[in-house]
């Protein structure tokens, strides 16, 4: 059964009105039928299974016949990932890659060694790309939710609200403390923060704001990773230890929802 993942549709109903881009997608490019049984998500947290009823010439209905309730899991872990602004198109991979291993927030920010320098405009663009493409891999990758996206200034702006029990900061300079020992020593955390820099790594006053913060340096050790690779490492590593990575898929109650006295038409 195929799923679609949309931040912005009502599952509150009975019947879902589908437009735009996810309109085309289904009918135009899928070319999906009436009768046709899919599965349909809001990104936060809300499924709902239904078949398509009707469809018209820019939008078509899903009637909902089955209400799912994602059930709750110990495994759950609340990630955000602090990542230095790489060169090109970089961010774009690590937000797929991140989203499969089920980051939950990841915010950019203008470091002091970023090689690219985006602002104003061009930067809420960037912005809106990015949440397109969390959108993207998170129906790919068959999640409930879709990981929030927001850019800061600087890496002081990024850390104001970084509040998580377990706050971790991947840098170079640090030779004797590993990710390993950190992680083996810390209780289960429910909400966990990383910070990787871009291409040139952290700066040291960058470091010493985000010690401030309360975050502890680690490195990986001998390994030496690329901006792009070191999020995705971590990110893995840490859906192992804390997470659901490996863990048997749970199963999810469902509800049905009462049948309307009448539809709304596309």
């Amino acid at each position: 059964m195929r799923r679609f993942v949309a931040p912005d549709l009502d599952l509150s109903g009975n019947a879902v009105q589908i437009e735009g881009a996810l309109f085309r997608h289904i009918a135009r490019v899928l070319r999906l039928k009436i009768g046709t049984p899919l599965v349909l998500a809001d990104g936060s947290g809300g499924e709902c299974r239904g078949t398509i009823r009707e469809i018209g010439r820019s939008s078509l209905l899903v009637g909902i016949e089955e209400r799912v309730i994602p059930a709750t899991s110990a495994d759950e872990v609340w990630v955000t990932l602090f990542q230095g602004l790489p060169k090109g198109d970089k961010m774009e991979l690590i937000l797929q890659k991140c989203t499969e291993l089920g980051v939950s927030e990841v915010i950019p920010f203008q470091s002091a060694r970023s090689v690219s320098r985006v602002t104003g405009e061009r930067m809420e663009e960037k912005v809106s790309r990015w949440r397109r493409i969390a959108v993207e891999a998170a129906r790919q990758a068959g999640r409930r939710t879709i990981p929030e996206v927001r850019f800061a200034a600087t890496l002081a702006e990024a850390l104001r609200t970084a509040d998580q029990e377990l706050k971790l900061l991947l840098w170079e300079a640090e030779e004797t403390v590993t990710l390993k020992k950190v992680l083996s020593a810390a209780a289960t955390p429910a909400r966990i923060a990383i910070i990787v820099g871009p291409e040139g790594g952290i700066s040291p006053d960058e470091a010493a704001v985000a010690i401030s913060a309360g975050f502890t340096p680690v490195t990986l050790g001998k390994r030496i990773l690329r901006t792009e690779t070191a999020g995705v490492a971590a990110m893995a590593i840490l859906q192992y230890e804390f997470g659901d990575l490996g863990n048997a898929r749970e199963e999810s109650e469902m509800a049905k929802p009462a049948r309307p006295a009448a539809e709304k038409k596309p």
